[in-house]
């Protein structure tokens, strides 16, 4: 055992290294995609890839570069080497926008382009009249074909980076938009000298923006046959991460199968496509079995406080996040075309593809796992109810759960009661209700972020035979029908229970059906009254 146990130590896990070739020569766990790279590299002279942050984009763009580069040596026992006989050498353009994130103003992200492209005139020239980061770019690219007879190949990672923080602020993003425009208008012009052109990001392009030059650039975001090129597939896990299974399961003292279930429900759950394998969070993952506990990792690189903003100033229903059935055109969508927070929920990670009809041509979208349920709604407490998200899952709503799971619902109502009249409301109230369709709405959000802060399943809204159900709660071995009021009494929000037979439908599942009614005093903000039926 002890043996197994320092193979097991011997394992680098290459958590926040990008570069291919430091991965292969660290001796770094790798997960062999270069079968779909090589594959990418004919499917256009021109392609696009948005994935969400943390997802290997960056990994992606830096084993292009090694492949172009003819890097045969690092490629020893890789699949594509069933693939590639020539491995000719181009020069190659790598510029990376990450790090141009918070820029203040157009000249400043001109100037940082500019430094980033400043190795490549080194090496092949420049002019004095190319001042523009297009210009330079375009000198670049000619000067390596004169200076090596072959063709250049430009990567460009992390393209919508300078952009995203100021979305909403207009003339500054007028601004960016202009200089990141300029910068890829030579793209098209260079044609003759380019061999290839790869640019990734996290929102889709768009062609009537800042691509509108690269009239032929391929979009392979949503093509089933490129859903794993980034994060890991099951079949991956299984074999590639076998042994760490094992030991996260011996030290967590569970058996393999429950523990990889656990991890399964934890990080796995991403569709990039109609027809797409499981894809699991590669960066969680990894820190997951570097650690050997399961825990929120994706959430703790980057709080979701940009979507909160977006969520606020769309005014999107956060109840119904479980449940979106809409055609691609409504989530994949350029970023500057947005007219909800849809596309930048599904193009950011908060969101993925959970089914596809067919006949109608609708997507199923919903929260991928339980790490983005639970980070997200941790992100969204302070905004819907006052509190932080530690405090809620610490103190009430673990008593509230606790209550619900013994089926004490009389204990769990005193609880809610309790809580709601310790929510500092006092100034922003108004405001909050202001954010939903009904002060109904609003304890609807509450106690939804309180079940989902806890990976209890919970439903708002839900159609059934007799109208909507306020909310369905699936407890272990109970259903909870609930229905909100803030006018009448609790017996009789129980009674639209019984009358609509909201709780008609659950009966046949092997759970007892409770029925609870909730009155909510608006003046006093707290639950006043309940009834409660099995």
């Amino acid at each position: 055992m002890i043996e197994d146990m320092t193979a097991m130590n011997m394992r680098r896990y290459p958590i926040g290294v990008q570069t291919f070739s430091e991965i292969i020569r660290g001796e770094f766990i790798y997960v062999d995609k270069t079968d779909l790279i090589w594959d990418v590299t004919k499917e256009s002279k021109y392609v696009f890839l948005s994935r969400p942050r943390r997802f290997g984009k960056s990994l992606l763009s830096s084993t292009l570069r090694a492949y172009f580069e003819g890097r045969k040596d690092l490629f020893e026992g890789l699949k594509i080497m069933q693939l590639e006989k020539q491995w000719t050498e181009y020069p190659v353009i790598h510029v990376d926008l990450s790090v141009c994130k918070g820029m203040a103003d157009g000249m400043e992200l001109r100037r940082k382009i500019m430094l980033l492209l400043k190795p490549y005139a080194e090496s092949y020239g420049a002019d004095d009249d190319e001042t523009t980061p297009g210009g330079m770019l375009a000198g670049v690219i000619k000067r390596a074909w004169q200076k090596t007879g072959r063709q250049t190949v430009v990567i460009i990672d992390e393209y919508d980076a300078p952009l995203l923080d100021v979305l909403h602020t207009d003339e500054v993003l007028s601004e960016m938009r202009q200089v990141m425009q300029e910068f890829y208008s030579p793209l098209k012009a260079s044609d003759p000298y380019l061999r290839f052109c790869f640019i990734t990001g996290i929102t889709k392009f768009s062609q009537l923006s800042i691509f509108s030059t690269i009239n032929n650039l391929k979009n392979i975001t949503m093509l089933p046959k490129f859903s794993a090129i980034c994060g890991f597939t099951e079949q991956e896990v299984k074999e590639v991460f076998a042994e760490d299974i094992r030991s996260m399961a011996e030290y967590q003292e569970y058996s393999p199968e429950e523990m990889f279930q656990r991890i399964k429900a934890r990080y796995d759950g991403y569709h990039f496509a109609y027809r797409s394998e499981d894809i699991y969070n590669p960066f969680s993952l990894l820190n997951a079995f570097a650690d050997k506990e399961l825990d929120n990792y994706w959430f703790a690189t980057g709080t979701p406080s940009f979507l909160i903003k977006q969520l606020q100033d769309f005014r999107t229903d956060i109840t119904a996040m479980d449940d979106i059935e809409v055609p691609s055109y409504a989530f994949d969508k350029p970023t500057e075309a947005i007219t909800t927070a849809l596309p930048l929920l599904y193009q950011s990670g908060y969101l993925t593809i959970k089914g596809y009809d067919k006949e109608s041509q609708l997507y199923k979208l919903a929260i991928p796992n339980q790490e983005v349920r639970t980070g997200f709604t941790e992100g969204l407490m302070p905004t819907y109810t006052g509190m932080e998200g530690y405090e809620v899952q610490t103190g009430f709503a673990l008593k509230f759960w606790r209550a619900l799971k013994k089926d004490d619902v009389e204990q769990a109502m005193q609880e809610l009661q309790t809580y709601l009249e310790g929510i500092p409301y006092v100034e922003g109230f108004k405001k909050k209700l202001d954010n939903v369709s009904s002060v109904e709405g609003f304890y609807e959000y509450t106690l939804y972020l309180i079940f989902s802060m806890l990976n209890v399943y919970v439903r708002t809204q839900v159609k059934c035979r007799g109208g909507r159900i306020d909310m369905v709660v699936l407890m272990p071995t109970t259903t909870y029908v609930f229905e909100l009021k803030t006018t009448g009494t609790a017996q009789e929000a129980l009674a639209q229970i019984d009358d609509r037979g909201y709780g008609i439908a659950y009966q046949t599942e092997g759970r007892k059906v409770v029925k609870a009614g909730m009155l909510f005093n608006i003046e006093k903000r707290t639950l006043e009254d309940w009834a409660i039926e099995s």
